[in-house]
């Protein structure tokens, strides 16, 4: 995405609310994708961003799919600050173009809550979970299948094989190589990639409304309790699989090390945080979960890892063109943790299973 500056910024704010109306708009957070503003106006703050059209093409069919899932979730609400609140455009619009065809939107600021960026604390890791179960729970009845798919086959893992093989094909940096024991590892897993697929056309794993970014600081937690407040950044919600949003919460927070640690003998799997995490998620479902969601809470967990893994190889071999690098071999090393920890997920499946058989609770249970 381009740099977006503050004089873009404060252009696209009078498209909101008047330039007399705003005291100030300072850069805000530390995300990647869009560019976000903190806009302040009186006592009232509010968040303008500037939606990434490299990664989202189809703003419109982004914001659709955030407001109709947060006007749906919004009816349920208890506390207005567990949902987020889209300001629209004078014209009653949920975002606008600008001339330089970035796509711009705005939201209230959720205020007294923080954001958990790396949660150490069982307790907030537990609220991080609860809260992406109960964004499950809430949207157990909207029809999934009306969102649109904002990034086509995002976690469709038999796809990212695919173009795993596709690259090794084509080979445009001859590096494919130097990497054989990488493509074998990946290779002598073909057989696992089309399970959750494969229980989804017989029946056994419903489609359902995905975050498909469930880290812990895409949650807000109340700034006083520290409970469980609102789940952010839906640029991504998608029709998915309940597991996916959980193995993917678990592949990047359940990993002893960072996602690019070079040493991967630090690399393994966190079963207690694995615990805390399958607790939080499950209560917060509310027992919406159906039994074979839970047969495939560690499958969940399995796939997310091998998918990132392939991925990250995928894009080594094609000359690091998506994700972004600080070195030659950067995606590699990412490549080899994701390696490791799904090694590791192997060796401790059947703890895995256990855990989340342990926790097992469906609306039979409630009833």
């Amino acid at each position: 995405m381009q740099n977006i500056d503050l004089s873009q910024a404060t252009r696209a704010l009078t498209h909101f609310m008047p330039e007399n109306a705003v005291n100030g708009c300072v850069p805000h957070g530390n995300g990647h994708i869009n560019g976000t503003f903190m806009v302040m106006s009186g006592k009232k703050r509010y968040i303008l961003q500037a939606i990434n059209g490299e990664v989202f093409k189809d703003p419109q069919q982004l914001m659709e799919n955030v407001e109709r899932v947060t006007t749906f979730m919004r009816k349920r609400a208890v506390d207005p600050r567990s949902v987020l609140k889209i300001l629209p455009t004078p014209e009653g619009k949920n975002y606008f173009v600008d001339e330089n065809g970035v796509a711009w939107r705005m939201y209230k600021f959720i205020e007294d809550a923080i954001c958990p960026e790396h949660p150490d604390a069982a307790t907030d890791i537990y609220q991080c979970a609860l809260a992406f179960g109960m964004f499950q729970r809430d949207l157990h009845d909207f029809p999934a299948e009306v969102l649109h798919e904002t990034i086509p086959d995002f976690h469709n893992t038999p796809k990212r094989y695919r173009d795993l093989l596709e690259a090794v094909g084509k080979d445009p940096c001859d590096r494919a190589a130097s990497v054989q024991k990488e493509i074998a590892f990946f290779r002598a897993r073909e057989s696992f990639y089309d399970t959750l697929f494969a229980a989804h056309r017989d029946g056994k794993l419903p489609l359902r409304v995905t975050h498909n970014d469930t880290k812990c600081n895409n949650v807000m937690l109340d700034a006083q309790t520290h409970a469980a407040l609102c789940v952010i950044d839906l640029d991504t919600v998608m029709p998915g699989f309940s597991v996916c949003d959980f193995g993917d919460a678990i592949r990047f927070g359940g990993n002893t090390a960072a996602e690019d640690e070079p040493d991967v003998s630090k690399v393994h799997l966190d079963l207690n945080f694995y615990d805390i995490y399958t607790r939080g998620f499950v209560i917060g479902c509310g027992g919406y979960l159906e039994p074979s969601e839970f047969d495939l809470l560690a499958a969940g967990a399995k796939m997310m890892t091998l998918e990132c893994g392939m991925r990250f190889l995928t894009d080594y071999l094609m000359g690091d063109v998506y994700f972004k690098t600080a070195y030659p071999t950067h995606n590699l090393v990412r490549c080899h943790t994701q390696m490791q920890l799904a090694a590791d997920m192997e060796r401790n499946y059947a703890k895995m299973q256990e855990i989340a058989g342990r926790y097992r609770y469906t609306q039979e249970d409630a009833e």
